[in-house]
């Protein structure tokens, strides 16, 4: 009978309002008595008539919100993890090289058959001797010139108590105190100073401009502090190698003038940071680049001028401009058979990457060749950091103008680069305004002068291959129009900037006329101002 009602208690069914329609059929456990189940008053009571098995209400699981941190966040967190790793080194002096110590030789082991040998006999004698002169003779070991009579007691008791077993290590410790001998200089290591480090100029952690510093390197190892710690580590230990300071103020040598032809500052670029241009173009003078230490006297003057334009950025915030845009021009640059040559290319690269990181907001390669292509594999290799890559750009000879102007407005970039920046009376910060002229058509340019005034234009055409001609339009009734200037055909190989001015005595306009008869579209930069007569 019993068996036959656990049978009929285990085909109970038993349903609930998260189950489907479908019926599913539950073994339940003989109960040895009747429970009854606890039922909320907003549940339904089941009826009686029905057999029913107390079921456990589930339990509900709220899964925890994961708040996952912001870049600010974790770049704040990395930096402060590095701070305290670079305030520990600094503590430590670990940016100094340590000084090589002097290892003492170790005394020289016998062999073990004679050690063996000699061990056994010693332990035989010991054995031979009676226990009080074994004590005696372990007492007297330790005890120094100083010790009384009781601190000797101490430790025979001590000793004793043990059977004699007790070893040397163990009754020094047993020893309470112990007086030095007469004459004997007790010296205390005075704690050393951290050390105190500066790079380009700011000192470590001094105040908010070494934090600017240090995110650079953080970026440039993907935030990973120990490999950041290291990367610092070694740019420290580099820029002493150079001798960093003095290569700064180190007067320019002769060769000054012509390298200044190859790299330098000039302008900001659309966001504010400092432009640097490179002609790579001027490694084919062979005076200058013919061997080794030429190119070496280069690559210090190179360092010179990057540790002098890195000395004068803002490092106060974040948000300050403290990085660079960096032109390459590869306009008739060696090729690349002059293996030596980029090699070198590829060492310098390197240095700057490792010892300068995070300092180029944007790369880009203008008027480049060909057969560069292959090499850039090669040279983009050398970039190990993906974020450097992502901001080199490559244009070709036809693009080269529309990538600059891109990032670098057109009275920013010098001549030599293709826009207007020079020595002329109009000054570098008035806007460049840009047109295109379409394939076998005119286009017209309208420059204003309400007063007499002086009115100063400069226009360029990239490409050139055009017609220009300039003419002075009055407005006032029965007046002449006057040519400026007739027209004339502009080669690609003339001058590529047209610096033009006109003594305005009425109101009118300056009309100026470009005639594009190519079957290409040309690009028209042009800038213009008045200055009233009286200020000349």
């Amino acid at each position: 009978m019993a068996q036959e009602e656990a049978q009929k208690s285990a085909d109970v069914v038993v349903t609930t309002e998260k189950m489907t329609d479908k019926e599913v059929t539950v073994p339940s456990p003989v109960l040895e008595k009747e429970v009854t189940p606890t039922v909320a008053s907003e549940e339904k009571v089941a009826p009686e008539t029905e057999k029913s098995v107390p079921v456990r209400e589930e339990e509900t699981v709220v899964a925890e919100k994961v708040i996952v941190p912001s870049p600010e966040e974790l770049e704040k967190k990395a930096l402060a993890e590095f701070k305290e790793l670079v305030r520990e080194a600094l503590n430590k002096r670990e940016f100094t090289s340590p000084v090589p110590v002097k290892e003492e030789k170790p005394e020289e082991k016998k062999p073990a058959e004679e050690t063996k040998g000699e061990d056994k006999t010693e332990e035989k004698k010991e054995e031979e001797k009676p226990e009080a002169i074994k004590l005696e003779a372990k007492t007297d070991a330790v005890a120094p010139a100083e010790t009384t009579s009781e601190e000797k007691e101490a430790v025979s008791d001590t000793v004793a108590e043990e059977d004699g077993t007790k070893t040397v290590e163990a009754i020094e410790e047993s020893i309470v105190s112990v007086t030095p001998p007469e004459n004997t200089v007790v010296s205390e290591a005075e704690p050393m100073e951290p050390e105190e480090v500066s790079i380009y100029g700011v000192p470590l952690l001094q105040d908010e401009r070494s934090d600017v510093i240090l995110l650079k390197f953080l970026r440039a190892r993907d935030f990973k502090v120990k490999e950041a710690l290291t990367m610092l580590k070694n740019t420290v230990q580099w820029r002493k190698e150079i001798k960093i300071d003095e290569l700064v103020e180190a007067k320019a040598g002769e060769e000054a003038s012509e390298f200044e032809k190859m790299v330098f500052a000039h302008g900001v670029d659309k966001e504010g940071h400092v432009v640097i241009y490179s002609s790579y173009g001027e490694f084919q003078n062979k005076e200058l680049f013919s061997d080794k230490e030429k190119l070496n006297k280069f690559l210090n003057w190179r360092i010179q001028l990057q540790e002098k334009c890195v000395r004068a950025l803002d490092f106060s915030s974040p948000d300050a401009k403290s990085s660079f845009v960096f032109v390459s021009d590869f306009r008739n640059a060696p090729g690349l058979g002059k293996r030596a040559l980029w090699q070198f290319i590829r060492r310098a690269v390197k240095q700057f990457e490792d010892n300068y990181p995070e300092f180029a907001t944007r790369e880009l390669f203008i008027n480049v060749p060909w057969w560069y292509i292959p090499y850039y594999k090669t040279f983009g290799s050398i970039i190990t950091s993906p974020r450097t890559r992502s901001k080199m750009v490559l244009a070709g000879p036809s693009k080269s103008a529309d990538a600059t102007f891109k990032y670098i407005s057109p009275e920013q970039v010098p001549v030599k680069y293709g826009g207007l920046s020079k020595d002329i009376p109009i000054a570098t910060e008035d806007t460049v305004t840009e047109a295109i002229v379409k394939p076998a058509a005119k286009y017209t340019i309208d420059l204003p002068a309400s007063d007499a005034c002086i009115l100063s234009w400069e226009l360029r055409v990239l490409g050139a291959d055009v017609s220009y001609r300039a003419q002075f339009e009055p407005t006032t009734e029965g007046s002449y129009a006057v040519i400026v200037s007739k027209n004339r055909r502009i080669e690609s190989t003339d001058e590529p900037v047209i610096t033009e001015s006109f003594k305005v005595g009425e109101p009118g306009k300056i009309v100026i006329t470009i005639d594009n008869q190519t079957s290409k579209k040309k690009k028209v930069l042009y800038r213009f101002k008045t200055l009233p007569i009286s200020d000349l």
